[in-house]
């Protein structure tokens, strides 16, 4: 009988045990005294230590009384070995219970599994023997089974995985980079929250770089959050303030000495400087009542290593040069990457006054520049709108002519002037006679079997019948079909792709690869009104069956004399189509580099 006693106390005792709330520790605590890094999980291996800019994040997952955190920031940060990591190993040690890791892939799960999850089990003593990997025990890659609970890694683009199980703890990794929608079954992420519902201890942490303005999710669910930001004290005033880009200064050709300058006193202080007051620094929230406790950071605030400043302003003074060139990835890689901010294109307009101020006294006819010429041909119910264009070194842009060519659209007169426009010599400073090498010519519209028959008399003269297609998914040069009455080679013209590619042209204002010149001279054609019809168009961002994409509509409804936008763009796609050897180098500079160059032919022979 007293056996039979004892065993009840000690099954009662064990219950008690289960019961009990799991002990009064922080996250951070918790990882500055039991976690541990290896060389090959981490730069600095040894014991964790929290950043300050991390302990409030992480103490965040672990209050009770905060059920969703978001961190919006930079990509050097530590965000997957702070906020994901940690959090399963404080679970998986203190506080027992059903965890989901929802990265964007499956695939991206597996590696996260392999590379990380799998090295801090390792690592990390008071967690090593919590799970043991094996088929017996019913842990793989993507499912780790511990007593009390279990880590579950999915892809959000399975709808399957999404819908299987309840979970206590989220942790959704780079939500930027989740479908619109996992298969039919919509958003992933309100998805993987429905699963939660049932716990009333239930937490999600939701963390990512942001992508696009308006179509971001991560900037989404910060907005609805208490705003966080990561503020510093001035080394001299000692005023809390943003680390933000526009107060940090340096010189191009010498970035080794990065200061910042204080937006309270003035003051300009060194990098070292102000990260030693990081250690003072603080988040101040912007609505702190909110459930929600978002957080916002960029790279100026981290001290990772390579992170430092000077490597900071080295990416983007290499973004920054890009961009002036028209390629703006990088720069929209550095905006997200390095400032966790989104990339603001989407519904940017320019402006025609800018554009027509730009307009210069080229001197002659054809800017010496200029190595070849193409046209495009806009077809109205009443008028040809034609453009040439002279093209130069790395697509370098010269607006040649521009006409209005009126008259009955029925009528062979209006076609032979077009004819005529077309052949005529067009010649430069130096004498040199340059005339139009490829043409493209719109068949929309009212008059597509008379764009047919014209197309067909001068295929030799490559003057073509194009059809403009929407979408972003559109080629911007298909392959010619003849399925027409005439026969005619038809090119298909992915007009938003070509816009696309224009639109960032124009915004190019540095003289060289991609700049646009326009001359100044009336006769030209270039005045207001085709500068405006230049400009009638804007980018915006739209959902097209739950996929975020861009397209074009007119800044002004009331204003729709967007041809020239359109004829440029006809002219872009000739170059294309015809595609000459626009080389590098000046071509005077190419024949003398030719001349000394031993040439290998086809078989690897020099000759």
């Amino acid at each position: 009988m007293a056996f039979v006693k004892e065993n009840t106390k000690q099954l009662f005792k064990r219950i008690l045990l289960k019961l009990q709330p799991p002990p009064d520790i922080t996250l951070s605590q918790w990882a500055d005294k039991y976690r541990k890094l290896s060389s090959a999980a981490s730069a600095e291996s040894g014991q964790w230590k929290t950043t300050e800019y991390q302990r409030e994040i992480m103490d965040s997952i672990t209050n009770i009384d905060v059920e969703k955190v978001v961190v919006m920031s930079c990509s050097q940060i530590g965000k997957t070995d702070a906020f994901l990591l940690n959090t399963i190993g404080y679970y998986m040690h203190y506080d027992p219970t059903s965890i989901m890791v929802l990265q964007p892939t499956l695939t991206m799960g597996e590696e996260f599994s392999k590379n990380r999850l799998s090295l801090m089990l390792m690592d990390t003593p008071v967690l090593r023997n919590k799970v043991v990997d094996g088929k017996r025990t019913g842990n793989t890659i993507l499912q780790k089974l511990f007593p009390g609970g279990s880590v579950t890694i999915i892809g959000s683009n399975s709808p399957q995985s999404l819908a299987s199980r309840p979970v206590r703890i989220l942790l959704a990794d780079e939500i930027d980079r989740y479908p619109a929608s996992a298969g039919d079954e919509g958003d992933p992420l309100i998805l993987a929250g429905k699963r939660q519902a049932t716990f009333w201890n239930r937490k999600e942490i939701c963390v990512s770089t942001p992508t696009i303005k308006n179509i971001s999710r991560i900037a989404t669910e910060y907005e609805h959050s208490t705003q966080g930001v990561w503020n510093v004290p001035c080394p001299e005033c000692g005023k809390l303030q943003p680390l933000v880009w526009q107060n940090v200064i340096y010189k191009k050709d010498d970035i080794t000495n990065i200061r910042y300058v204080c937006e309270h006193c003035g003051v300009i202080s060194d990098e070292a400087a102000w990260k030693e007051k990081f250690k003072y620094g603080k988040y101040i929230h912007k609505y702190p009542n909110r459930k929600t406790k978002g957080f916002r950071l960029n790279a100026l605030a981290s001290t990772l290593p390579g992170a430092e400043w000077s490597k900071v302003v080295e990416n983007y003074i290499i973004a920054k040069d890009e961009a002036d060139k028209g390629n703006y990835e990088l720069l929209k890689s550095w905006t997200n990457t390095e400032m966790g901010e989104t990339w603001e294109m989407e519904g940017e307009a320019l402006e025609s006054d800018k554009l027509l101020e730009r307009c210069e006294d080229y001197g002659c006819e054809v800017p010496k520049d200029v190595i070849c010429l193409t046209a495009g041909v806009d077809t109205q119910d009443d008028r040809f709108e034609v453009e040439v264009v002279g093209w130069g070194v790395e697509k370098e842009s010269y607006g040649i002519k521009y006409a209005r060519i009126y008259g009955d659209m029925k009528s062979p007169e209006i076609w032979e002037q077009l004819d005529e426009f077309l052949k005529q010599t067009f010649i430069k400073e130096d004498g040199t006679k340059l005339k139009v090498i490829c043409t493209c010519i719109d068949s929309g519209g009212h008059y597509t079997n008379e764009v047919y028959r014209f197309t067909k008399a001068r295929m030799s003269k490559r003057i073509f019948a194009i059809k403009g297609r929407g979408g972003a998914g559109v080629a911007y040069i298909s392959a010619p079909s003849r399925n027409n009455r005439y026969k005619t080679p038809l090119f298909i013209i992915g007009v938003d792709a070509g816009k696309s590619i224009l639109y960032d042209r124009l915004k190019v204002s540095k003289k060289g690869p991609n700049y646009c010149h326009f001359p100044a001279d009336p006769s030209a054609g270039y005045d207001e009104r085709y500068f405006k019809g230049l400009t009638a168009e804007k980018q915006v961002m739209v959902y097209k069956k739950g996929n975020a994409c861009y397209s074009w509509e007119l800044k002004d409804p009331s204003f729709k004399r967007n041809e020239p936008f359109d004829i440029r763009n006809y002219a872009t796609a000739a170059l294309e189509i015809a595609n000459p050897v626009l080389k590098i180098q000046e071509p005077e500079q190419q024949i003398k580099k030719n001349t000394k160059r031993r040439r290998i032919n086809s078989h690897g022979v020099k000759i």
